[in-house]
């Protein structure tokens, strides 16, 4: 009878045991369940950004990954760039604002040019000769494969004077570095080793 009952206080000793051997092992998969929801989680709201429209509705809208944007902003600050350096009035406050934009996306290369330009007296000759310079960018082909990243630009310059239009071509290389984005430089570059490989005359047509 009494070994009998010790069988019995064992196997109950075994199930107890067995009870909580399986009671833990669910306690730590539920623990390690709720970290992993948790983090999910915690990841998709940072994937998110909340807009506040005038202080009285709030919109949800998802946030891109950064790097995907990245090749389009670095073609867009490029432009930019040519497009404030290259595009001028006959108004002497006019180019001034124009080039210190420009010169904010761009290193002392970008600089030594507007300085030969002045030193050259050619700002002088458009104001003197109201002339209106504009230009257009066909394209920018930017290679992300070495870094700084190398940028060639194609871009089309028109002189307009009171007696003709001159259609010039314009071809610039430079590299491209990261940057912090601030509002005078929103995509976050900065221009490098800016120099002009080709400007010469397409045609002219009077008017």
């Amino acid at each position: 009878m009494e070994f009998k009952s010790l069988k019995n206080i064992e196997s109950s000793f075994r199930q107890i045991r067995l009870f909580g051997i399986v009671f833990v092992s669910l306690c730590a998969v539920v623990a390690v369940a709720s970290v992993v929801l948790s983090l999910n989680f915690a990841e998709k709201q940072r994937e998110k950004i909340y807009v506040l429209d005038n202080g009285k509705s709030l919109m949800l809208a998802l946030s891109q990954d950064m790097e995907q944007n990245r090749p389009a902003e670095a073609r867009e600050h490029v432009r930019r760039f040519h497009e404030l350096f290259f595009t001028l009035s006959p108004e002497t406050s006019a180019i001034e604002h124009n080039v210190s934009r420009a010169l904010l996306l761009a290193d002392k290369s970008a600089y030594n040019y507007y300085r030969d330009f002045t030193e050259q007296g050619y700002y002088n000759r458009i104001i003197a000769g109201n002339i209106t310079q504009t230009l257009t960018v066909d394209s920018v082909v930017v290679n992300f494969t070495n870094y700084p990243y190398d940028v060639r630009t194609y871009a089309k310059q028109m002189i307009i004077r009171q007696s003709n239009v001159t259609e010039r071509s314009l071809v610039s290389t430079c590299k491209l570095s990261n940057s912090g984005r601030s509002d005078d430089n929103p995509n976050g570059f900065i221009i490098q080793n800016f120099t002009v490989v080709e400007n010469k005359d397409i045609q002219t047509i009077k008017k």
